[in-house]
């Protein structure tokens, strides 16, 4: 309004006037209409971030030879990586084993169908690609019991695979958007150490109590569900206990080990593709999005404000600062040992990098590359499995071992 006013007292025409005073008019609703939209989708981002959502499709079948029992998929940087994989899909079949890549090109990719398809199956186009590889926890051939975990939002399902003298448990804990299933790959190798299993759930995970919210605190709270598993195992005979965290279970295993009242139970950490700093993970999804940086930080800011509660319905705003472990290095007191892939591409490896330098006394770093995000296992088991033993071994936390 002050351009207008200028340019009346400079002899400007009063039709000159009121194209200035309408110019100004469309340049502060297209501002405001600008400004409401980054809004808009920062809210989005915010709510999507900690809502629970099921799995969703990320390639194409294009293909099912089940003479040859191949599947052809659509290329990706996960469906083209060697070793063993998952294949979740609908039709008559819900979850296929798929193995060697046996030919690729530009667009494609064909692999080895380790599990048998019959002649007359239909499966959907739409699939998502898996590092689980193991849906079910009798696939493994090891005894194991189903338990469930007393905890402040109700029972909270799981599994328990005894090995061992039962002195020495591994806690195993899924990431966001999975369920225990995501852990059965680590059983084999701790029964084959002599330690026992626990792979649990945790609030809000599809197979846990529903919180009040029913929404993800990205380890805030969930590690109380954790800490309740801890004391089961203490009330079972445990005199130490690993905890495994696997992408957000990293999360949720490192406030147990600045929060849990078990923390004189526990003898260690296994980390694989974890998250340590949920505002690095944010920044890196986001610009995966190509979403501006003021959408970003709003989104953040919204998720960690008491206001912002108000449009997330998360009850209480997200800790970030208490989740940031980077920050909090000098608080941590046990052995960790990290298994990511420099080219997560999910999960960035920086904080994983970030810890070792805060505390290269406690944390150890295995790094991989081409073997994206929780599929270290599947890439390469070899390695992986002599990781972790080795680092067990070293610590005195392999009964087997440290009995031959």
């Amino acid at each position: 309004m002050h351009a207008s006013r200028r340019a009346a007292q400079n002899g400007a025409t009063p039709a000159l006037v009121t194209v200035i005073r309408f110019a100004i008019t469309a340049l502060g609703a297209a501002l405001a209409l600008v400004m409401t939209s980054l809004s808009l989708v920062s809210l989005r981002v915010a709510r999507q971030v900690i809502t629970p959502a099921r799995r969703l499709p990320d390639t194409r079948l294009l293909d099912l030879d089940t003479q040859a029992q191949t599947v052809t998929l659509a290329r990706t940087a996960d469906t083209a990586l060697p070793g063993r994989y998952g294949l979740f899909t609908s039709g008559t079949e819900s979850y296929v084993k798929v193995g060697t890549v046996l030919a690729s090109d530009d667009e494609t990719v064909t692999r080895k169908l380790l599990t048998h398809v019959g002649p007359d199956a239909e499966l959907a186009p739409d699939a998502a690609f898996s590092g689980w590889y193991f849906s079910r926890p009798d696939e493994l051939h090891l005894p194991w019991t189903p338990e469930l975990i007393g905890s402040a939002v109700g029972p909270c399902p799981a599994w328990q695979f005894a090995a061992g003298d039962g002195a020495t448990w591994v806690i195993q804990v899924h990431g966001r958007g999975t369920t225990r299933a995501e852990a059965l790959r680590a059983v084999p190798v701790f029964h084959a150490l002599g330690i026992t299993s626990l792979v649990v759930s945790y609030r809000n995970d599809g197979e846990a109590p529903r919180s009040r919210t029913g929404t993800y605190a990205l380890g805030a709270t969930e590690w109380r569900d954790v800490d309740a598993a801890i004391g089961f195992a203490r009330r079972r005979g445990a005199e130490r206990v690993i905890v495994m965290g696997w992408s957000m279970g990293g999360a949720i295993a490192l406030q147990l080990a600045l929060n849990s009242a078990h923390r004189d139970l526990i003898a260690g950490l296994i980390l694989e593709s974890p998250v340590i700093d949920w505002r690095v993970v944010l920044d890196y999804q986001a610009s995966l999005m190509h979403l501006p940086g003021p959408v970003t930080r709003l989104a953040i800011d919204t998720l960690g404000s008491d206001w912002g509660t108000a449009f997330t319905r998360a009850g209480t705003p997200i800790p970030f600062d208490r989740l940031d472990v980077v920050s909090r290095a000098g608080e941590l007191r046990h052995p960790i040992l990290i298994l990511h892939s420099d080219d997560d591409g999910f999960v960035p490896s920086d904080a994983s990098h970030g810890l070792v330098m805060a505390r290269p006394d406690l944390v150890e770093l295995e790094v991989f590359d081409v073997a994206r995000h929780t599929k270290l296992w599947n890439y390469d088991q070899d390695r992986w499995t002599s990781a972790i033993t080795a680092w067990l071994t070293r610590l005195r936390l392999a009964p087997s071992a440290a009995d031959s």
